[in-house]
């Protein structure tokens, strides 16, 4: 019997968090994952974890070298890829009059730049297959803002811009571009709320966890008619 071939999917922060939990998600359906995160131990076994036949590779986002070596590496143990999702992302926060401009950068570079330098890269060989998809991640804080996070703020909401016109450019190429906006969710970048206070503030009464995230991800991902779409996962918060 002929086993059809799973689609191949990169996930950059596939390590950890949200990004972790969509790679378990994809792995489930019989995707081949490519976990991409700049600490290769934890990529490595991220991708162990996931079970036999999928790829570990060290990646910082920001650098053009490094994500064209890495899609390089995905095409040489995976073949093209098929789906892109964009999870890596730092945040930095703080007020801004207290905020130095090495650290916007950083998030500037790590957030949006490489969102953009990994869709490139994805786009050259989509368009080869005649087709694809990508969701990145943003954050409901990009559309509502949150004082202390107005930099990290900028970067989710360039995000929504970037990829409503890169969905634009790619539709005719029969590529889909989304993004997911998740709330409060239990994940490292989170550990430090105060999470009885902030669950007030949620209609749902509760922090979220990474694999309801993910669901929305894969939805989004294999979805065939939705494009330039941004899907709020927050429990409600964007209501308040």
């Amino acid at each position: 019997i002929l086993l059809k071939m799973g689609k191949v999917c990169a996930v950059f922060g596939g390590s950890r968090g949200i990004g972790r939990a969509v790679a378990e998600l994809l792995a489930q359906k019989g995707c081949r994952l490519a976990i991409l995160a700049r600490n290769l131990d934890v990529a490595q076994s991220t991708a162990r974890h996931l079970g036999a036949g999928h790829l570990a590779l060290s990646c910082d986002v920001s650098s053009e070298q490094e994500v064209q070596k890495a899609f390089e590496e995905m095409q040489r143990n995976l073949g093209p890829i098929n789906y892109l999702v964009n999870a890596a992302g730092i945040n930095r926060d703080g007020l801004l009059l207290r905020t130095k401009t090495e650290d916007m950068i950083a998030q500037i570079h790590t957030n949006l730049l490489g969102t953009m330098l990994t869709c490139k890269a994805a786009l050259k060989v989509m368009i080869q297959q005649q087709g694809g998809a990508i969701v990145n991640i943003g954050n409901i804080v990009g559309l509502k803002g949150n004082p202390g996070q107005s930099v990290y703020s900028a970067t989710k909401a360039g995000l929504v811009g970037f990829s409503r016109s890169l969905a634009k450019e790619v539709a005719k190429k029969q590529i889909r571009v989304n993004v997911v906006a998740p709330g409060f969710i239990h994940t490292e970048m989170t550990a430090h709320l105060e999470e009885d206070q902030l669950k007030k503030s949620i209609p749902l009464g509760r922090f979220g966890e990474p694999h309801e995230v993910a669901q929305a991800v894969v939805f989004l991902l294999e979805s065939p008619y939705i494009t330039g779409s941004v899907l709020v996962v927050d429990g409600g918060l964007q209501l308040m």
